[in-house]
């Protein structure tokens, strides 16, 4: 008889510890403000043991920019073991706006060994001023480094390592090149193609081609010229439509080609292009 009210006594006390529990979790998540259990959710999804949670923390962490909590959030996912979760967190951090993630990224660019998360922090870096991220991109399109700060080391195979996977490699471009269409006035049939499944390699290209256009070195500005006479059209129209966007007057010779190409969304690209900058090299006149 002893042994049972004991029982029920112990019982009562760890009912009521476990109320006390409950109630004080409760108190506690009810203090914190929204932002502190907006915090809670992310950092839960950056240690989630899914993949796909991990790459949508990434993804919306470039929301939050300039922001050290954030910074440091995305910084961490650089060093995940699943290059999808690194490749987001590099284009997060370029979004965000903050310089002081660029020695992460150099790092991330110069180390990684999957070419998809290199191409996704050398874009991050050029988003972020550092030009050296331009580098990747020219290794891409000319399938050779740049000298003097290429983040792309000297030896052949280390560029081969970097485009060692062109199915990430040509994810990857997809994913950044979607905020490059339409490419000029071809935006519908770029979209077909990178629909496309049997014409994915062009993207690649295609996608280094238009992020390329704004780097200022010469030596880029003669790989575009080089790839207006790519076999595909999609890397040629999009050479002609980055060096009309460089407003280089000087590259007019080399456009007029372009006037014979059998494909017309080319030869529209290589049209405007020429008349684009045809006008750069007149006064203007009221």
């Amino acid at each position: 008889m002893e042994v049972c009210k004991n029982s029920r006594w112990f019982e009562r006390v760890i009912l009521f510890l476990g109320c006390a529990t409950v109630l004080m979790l409760s108190t506690s998540a009810s203090s914190q403000s929204p932002a502190d259990q907006a915090w809670t959710i992310l950092q839960a999804g950056a240690d989630n043991g899914s993949t796909d949670q991990r790459v949508a923390t990434m993804r919306v962490l470039q929301l939050i920019p300039r922001d050290a909590k954030a910074l440091g959030v995305a910084e961490k996912g650089l060093q995940d073991k699943e290059a999808e979760v690194r490749g987001a967190a590099a284009l997060s951090l370029g979004a965000m706006a903050s310089k002081s993630a660029i020695p992460a990224l150099l790092a991330a660019a110069k180390t990684d060994k999957e070419g998809a998360v290199v191409l996704a922090a050398a874009r991050a870096l050029i988003q972020l001023g550092d030009e050296r991220g331009y580098s990747v991109y020219y290794a891409v399109l000319t399938g050779q480094r740049k000298t003097g700060d290429s983040l792309v080391g000297g030896e052949e195979k280390q560029l081969n390592d970097l485009l060692r996977n062109p199915k990430e490699m040509e994810e990857m471009a997809f994913q950044q090149g979607m905020g490059f269409v339409p490419f000029g006035g071809i935006g519908l049939q770029a979209f077909n193609v990178i629909h496309s499944s049997e014409e994915k390699a062009p993207i690649l290209k295609a996608t280094s081609i238009k992020i390329l256009a704004k780097d200022p070195d010469p030596r880029t500005e003669k790989a575009l010229v080089a790839a207006t006479a790519d076999k595909h059209w999609l890397v040629r129209a999009s050479a002609f439509d980055a060096l009309a966007r460089r407003g280089d007057p000087a590259v007019l010779p080399d456009l007029t080609a372009g006037f014979k190409d059998d494909k017309d969304e080319v030869k529209l690209t290589a049209a405007a292009a020429v008349v684009y900058l045809s006008s750069l090299t007149k006064p203007v006149t009221e």
